[in-house]
C-alpha cells in the first residue's frame, strides 16, 4: 500500500506521538477490506508505539477506528483514506497519539465545551458522518476538522465514509455532492467547511461572542480582504513594512482550494491546490499578520475624511478599521441560470468533478463548457462515468488544442456545439436529464442523465462593494497600474479585478503591488488627527 519513500516520511512523523494508539478495524471479505488490512498493518509497523487490531465490531464494514489505548475516541473511517485523505489519516494519529492541533486555542476550548450544556437542538451527544470521495481536495479541511473534534471531546463521533466503497447508501440517501454531512442521522451540512464555519453552526452563541470581539480590535495600517494569493500576498508585503496588517478572509486559498493540478506557478514545478492553499496560509502566519479566517465581508464603508478610517463590516455585524485596505476577493463559479440548476444543486448538478465525479461512477453525465475547464471536466469525467455529453453554447470549443485533441480521442464522450442549454430537468429529488437548443436549427434535445458539471467560468465576488468602488459591467473592481481604486486608500488585486489573465501568478504579483502602493498611500497621507501621532511613530520606525 504504502512505497518505501511514504513509509520512511510517515515513520518521522509518528516519532512525535507520545501516547500509545489503537488502530482497531472491522473487516469483511472484500477486496477493500483486505487493502484495509494490508494498510493497517503497515502503520504499525512503523511505530511501536501503534498497534492494529482486526476485531472490531462495527456494522459499517470495511472500517477502522482511530483511539487512544485505554480511551474511546470516536475518530472512524469508513475508508481507504490514501490520495487527499491519507493527511487526515497522518493528523488522526498524531492527535490521537497526543501530539498537539495548530488549532487556535479559543477553538479548542469551544470544541472541549461541545454537549457540556444542551445546545439548541437539545444535543449533548455529537455524531458526524462525512460523505467524501478520495480525489474530493475539498472534503479533508471537513474530515479533519471533525477528526479533532472527535478526539479532543468524547461527547463528539465522526466517521468518514468514501462514497465509492458504499454505493448502496449513496443511492439510499441520495448524496450527489461531496463533502455531504450528516450530524445525528439528518443532514448538516454540504461542501468545505472550515472547523470555526462549524464550530459556529453547533454554537449558536459564538457568532455574538466573535462579532464582540472582532469589532473591539484596533485600528489595522492595513486590512486585506481575501484570502487567495492576491489576498495573501498583499499582507505579506505589509507585515514586511512594519505596520499593523490584519486578513480577513471566507477561506484561506480561495480558488486555488478547487483545484486540482498547478503547474504554472513560477519555481514550482507542481503541486496541488490545497498544499498550494496551505503554503499561502502558513507563509502569511509565518509574519506579524492577524488572520481572521472563516469570516465574510458584507460592506466597504470609505472613510469620511483623507486619512480617516475606513469601515470593513462583516456579516456577523462587526467592523472592522483600518487606515487603508486591499481588497482580494477573488470569484466564484458561474451559474448557468437555467431551471432547475438552483433547485437540483447538490443533487445532480455539481461544479466540481474532481470532487463529485466519483458518485456517478457507471452513469451519464454532462459538463456545460467548452473552455479549458470544461474540456478537462470533460476528460477526467469520461475515466469514471459510462457516457459523458460535452455542451458549448459556440460553434467550436474554445479549450486548447491539445485538450480538444485529448477529448476527441476518447470513445465515450459526445460534444454537442452550437448548442444552448435551457433547462436542468429531475424527478424532484435529482436530476434527471439536460434539454438544450441547437442555435441553427431551434430544435430542442433532451439527454436523459443523473448529473450535470457546469464549467463556464467565474464571476467576481464583489457584490458587496456595488455602488460603492467602481465596477465594471462584469463586475470587476476597476483599478488603475499601481492597483488604486475609485476610492481613496482602497486598492485591489487578483481576479476580482479588471487586469486581464486571470492566473496564479499575476494575482499574487498584483497582491504584492497593490499592498506596496497602499503603504506609499499611508506614508504620504496625513493621518485624521487623533491618529497622527501614533502613525508618525509607527511609519518612522
Amino acid at each position: 500500500m504504502l512505497d518505501a519513500d511514504i513509509q520512511a516520511q510517515l515513520a518521522s512523523y509518528l516519532d512525535r506521538i507520545t501516547q500509545p494508539v489503537e488502530l482497531v478495524a472491522s473487516l469483511d471479505s472484500s477486496d477493500a477490506a483486505d487493502q484495509m488490512r494490508a494498510l493497517l498493518t503497515q502503520i504499525a509497523a512503523l511505530n511501536a508505539r501503534v498497534t492494529a487490531r482486526f476485531d472490531g465490531r462495527a456494522v459499517r464494514r470495511p472500517s477502522f477506528r482511530v483511539t487512544r489505548a485505554g480511551a474511546d475516541m470516536g475518530v472512524e473511517f469508513a475508508a481507504i483514506p490514501m490520495g487527499h485523505e491519507f493527511t487526515s489519516l497522518v493528523l488522526a494519529l498524531l492527535q490521537a497519539g497526543g501530539h498537539p492541533p495548530k488549532v487556535a486555542p479559543e477553538l479548542i476550548e469551544q470544541i472541549v465545551a461541545l454537549g457540556a450544556t444542551a445546545g439548541e437542538g437539545g444535543e449533548r451527544e455529537f455524531v458526524f458522518e462525512t460523505w467524501m470521495s478520495l480525489s474530493c481536495q475539498n472534503c479533508p479541511d471537513v474530515v479533519q476538522a471533525l477528526n479533532l473534534m472527535a478526539v479532543l471531546n468524547p461527547r463528539v463521533r465522526h466517521m468518514a465514509i468514501d462514497g465509492a466503497l458504499f454505493q448502496q447508501e449513496v443511492e439510499a440517501r441520495q448524496i450527489m455532492a461531496v463533502p455531504t454531512v450528516f450530524l445525528n442521522g439528518k443532514p448538516f451540512a454540504s461542501g468545505r467547511m472550515e472547523l470555526a464555519e462549524i464550530l459556529a453552526k453547533l454554537d449558536t452563541g459564538a457568532g455574538v461572542r466573535d462579532a464582540k470581539r472582532l469589532a473591539a480590535k484596533d485600528t489595522f495600517d492595513m486590512l486585506v480582504v481575501g484570502g487567495g494569493p492576491a489576498g495573501a500576498a498583499a499582507a505579506i508585503y505589509a507585515a514586511r513594512k512594519g505596520i499593523r496588517t490584519g486578513l480577513v478572509a471566507e477561506r484561506m486559498g480561495g480558488q486555488t482550494l478547487d483545484t486540482l493540478a498547478i503547474e504554472n506557478y513560477v519555481s514550482v514545478l507542481e503541486t496541488q491546490g490545497p498544499k498550494f492553499a496551505a503554503a499561502l496560509e502558513a507563509h502569511v502566519r509565518a509574519y506579524d499578520v492577524d488572520l481572521m479566517s472563516g469570516r465574510r465581508v458584507a460592506a466597504l464603508v470609505p472613510a469620511a475624511e483623507p486619512g480617516g478610517e475606513i469601515g470593513v463590516t462583516l456579516d456577523n455585524g462587526a467592523t472592522l478599521r483600518a487606515r487603508s485596505v486591499v481588497l482580494a476577493p477573488g470569484a466564484r463559479w458561474r451559474k448557468v441560470g437555467v431551471p432547475g440548476e438552483a433547485e437540483y444543486a447538490n443533487r445532480g448538478v455539481a461544479y466540481c468533478p474532481h470532487c463529485d465525479g466519483p458518485l456517478f461512477k457507471g452513469k451519464r453525465v454532462a459538463v456545460i463548457g467548452g473552455g479549458n475547464s470544461g474540456v478537462e471536466a470533460a476528460i477526467d469525467l469520461a475515466g469514471v462515468v459510462q457516457h459523458v455529453t460535452l455542451v458549448e453554447f459556440l460553434p467550436q470549443l474554445k479549450a486548447d488544442a491539445v485538450l480538444v485533441s485529448k477529448l476527441k480521442s476518447l470513445p465515450n464522450v459526445t460534444v454537442q456545439l452550437n448548442a444552448r442549454t435551457t433547462e436542468i430537468t429531475g424527478d424532484g429529488q435529482k436530476v434527471s436529464g439536460l434539454v438544450f437548443e441547437d442555435r441553427t436549427s431551434g430544435a430542442a434535445q433532451r439527454v436523459e442523465l443523473a448529473g450535470v458539471f457546469v464549467q463556464i467560468g467565474l464571476v467576481p465576488n464583489t457584490a458587496f462593494l456595488d455602488g460603492v468602488v467602481e465596477l465594471n459591467r462584469f463586475g470587476e473592481i476597476v483599478v488603475d497600474a499601481r492597483g488604486a481604486t475609485s476610492v481613496s486608500g482602497v486598492y485591489a488585486a487578483g481576479d476580482a479585478t479588471t487586469v486581464p489573465f486571470k492566473q496564479i501568478v499575476i494575482a499574487a504579483g498584483d497582491g504584492a503591488k497593490a499592498a506596496l502602493a497602499a503603504f506609499d498611500h499611508l506614508v504620504r497621507t496625513p493621518a485624521a488627527a487623533a491618529e497622527a501621532p501614533r502613525r508618525a511613530e509607527v511609519l518612522a520606525a
